[in-house]
């Protein structure tokens, strides 16, 4: 059996280019005892994928050069030969960016959405939504009547933990790029108040809808948005850190010049910054977010977005304007 799958043809230096992508048809097999053939139905598009096309040191190996991209996908088991799945179920796994793959059965996990979209397993109620889940119930612990802050608002991480915020009785402030997106957190969310980031008087319209200050900033992008944050950020206020988009491409203007001040305001107002990679929090939370989330958002109750792409051979050109900021909403690739 074979499998069109996209590889990494070379390391990008800055934003990666198209020529940085190659599509080749790869021998699969058929699979053994303790295995499962998958044929691919979505393909998850994130942006913690630019850190793997690189070498350098990080929590995670690095895709070869010649390997097939890394990623998460949703798929049908077209065959097994484990006691554990049959034909027809659908599951995740992290196959990478292909259209079939074999795996062992025990790397693939059932896909259970509570009835809402299989591709929802990969978005809100998978990666992205755990990552901000665990982020707010650990590092962020958002109280009634504080300021939470989220920077890409309208994005999968940033949408819920502006929810989970409001769930509690926080004000969420949310901070977007473009007028679709800001009215999208705005009125479709019902986020307390929303920035545009692109806005020349950007931070002062931020400084303007957080009177009270900040209590919970939860960083996902860095540069000019961090920027504007710090200055607002309470005595005690807690920054779960789990991303910094803006530096992914290599340093930005000004980025030697943060860390003293960022240093300066965590010693004066003894704030608490925590970096975190959401599979630390599987064990002791994973469960509660599954039984917690997936009824909210089955029954609508929890507001979500996705941006769909058709054709695995698009994936390439969706990652990178995700990158760029592009996408709207969850960026998920319809492979068949």
């Amino acid at each position: 059996m074979k499998s069109s799958a996209i590889v990494l043809a070379s390391r990008p230096a800055g934003a990666p280019s198209p020529e940085n992508f190659r599509t080749e048809e790869i021998e699969i097999g058929t699979p053994r005892d303790g295995e499962v053939s998958l044929r691919v139905l979505y393909l998850s598009l994130d942006p913690y994928m630019r850190g793997r096309m690189s070498d350098a040191k990080s929590y995670a190996k690095p895709v070869e050069v010649g390997g097939v991209m890394t990623g998460e996908t949703v798929c049908e088991v077209t065959q097994s030969r484990s006691p554990e799945f049959k034909e027809g179920d659908i599951v995740r796994a992290m196959t990478g960016w292909r259209t079939r793959a074999v795996m062992d059965a025990s790397s693939v996990k059932r896909v259970n959405t509570h009835g809402a979209p299989a591709s929802t397993a990969l978005g809100v109620l998978g990666m992205p939504g755990f990552t901000a889940y665990g982020g707010m119930k650990v590092i962020g612990q958002p109280k009634s009547g504080e300021t939470v802050v989220v920077a890409a608002a309208s994005g999968p991480v940033g949408s819920l933990v502006g929810q989970l915020g409001m769930r509690v009785g926080a004000r969420a402030v949310g901070i977007a790029g473009g007028r679709d997106k800001c009215d999208y957190v705005k009125n479709e969310l019902g986020f307390d108040a929303v920035v545009d980031h692109r806005s020349p008087d950007f931070a002062f319209e931020l400084a303007a809808v957080c009177p009270n200050g900040v209590d919970v900033y939860f960083e996902n992008v860095g540069g000019h948005v961090w920027d504007a944050v710090l200055p607002l950020l309470n005595l005690y206020a807690r920054v779960p850190v789990c991303g910094l988009i803006a530096q992914y491409n290599g340093p930005g203007k000004g980025e030697n010049d943060r860390l003293p001040a960022a240093m300066s305001a965590v010693l004066r107002r003894s704030l608490l910054l925590r970096g975190f990679i959401n599979t630390e929090f599987v064990p002791t939370h994973y469960e509660a977010f599954q039984q917690e989330l997936g009824p909210l958002v089955a029954s609508g109750e929890i507001k979500y977005r996705e941006d769909m792409v058709d054709g695995l051979e698009n994936a390439p050109e969706a990652f990178m304007g995700m990158l760029k900021g592009s996408n709207f909403g969850k960026l998920l690739v319809r492979v068949s």
